[in-house]
């Protein structure tokens, strides 16, 4: 089944020959592979190195909800479990809720997972940027890092939650398999996000 996001390439991948026959690694491609006309000022967020073995895609939500209300929803690194329901539970492990804190989150039955160790890599309360990297646990989703931002909506009452990520390839799996898991439980996490965020306001 195919990503229905496309991606947009900045740079190409290149392979030099080396004497001896050595190759040097190939290089990563710059993807922004997001649809939503993000601000300039945010696009850096949602631009990722993706290397040949990662899969790299991007899921957009709206919310009838202003950004205050749902930043509180997203901002807090320790209470993932508020609205990604795919979460059973969350223990921050260390630090204080800035950036370079560590938490554990404990994953429901049913999917192929039982935990993960994630890292907070950025939180700008002014800006509305929020991202995180996996760096162990029990999963097959090696090297993921996510970022997410918020953006004002057309009619400047709603809120664009705008969500990207970069993730290795499991073995066995195909760069579209990956892209449509991932892209699946990011979708389920912000229409959740939207449902609990209207029901605050």
């Amino acid at each position: 089944m195919p990503c229905s996001l496309q991606l947009q390439r900045i740079n190409h991948t290149i392979t030099t020959t080396l004497a001896g026959n050595f190759h040097k690694p190939p290089q990563p491609t710059w993807i922004i592979p997001v649809q939503f006309s993000v601000p300039n000022n945010h696009l850096h967020y949602h631009t990722h190195a993706v290397s040949p073995n990662q899969c790299c895609s991007a899921v957009v939500q709206t919310i009838s909800a202003p950004i205050d209300a749902v930043w509180s929803l997203v901002r807090r690194f320790d209470n993932p479990q508020a609205y990604k329901h795919f979460l059973k539970s969350c223990h921050v492990i260390v630090g204080d809720g800035n950036v370079g804190t560590l938490r554990e989150v404990q994953v429901i039955s049913g999917l192929p997972a039982a935990s993960s160790k994630e890292r907070l890599e950025i939180l700008d309360d002014d800006e509305h940027v929020i991202s995180f990297s996996v760096i162990g646990g029990d999963h097959r989703l090696n090297n993921y890092r996510s970022v997410t931002t918020l953006h004002p909506a057309d009619d400047e009452k709603g809120t664009v939650v705008v969500e990207s990520y970069v993730v290795d390839i499991p073995t066995g799996n195909t760069k579209e398999e990956t892209c449509v898991f991932v892209d699946t439980i990011v979708r389920c996490n912000l229409q959740s996000l939207a449902q609990i965020a209207i029901a605050n306001c």
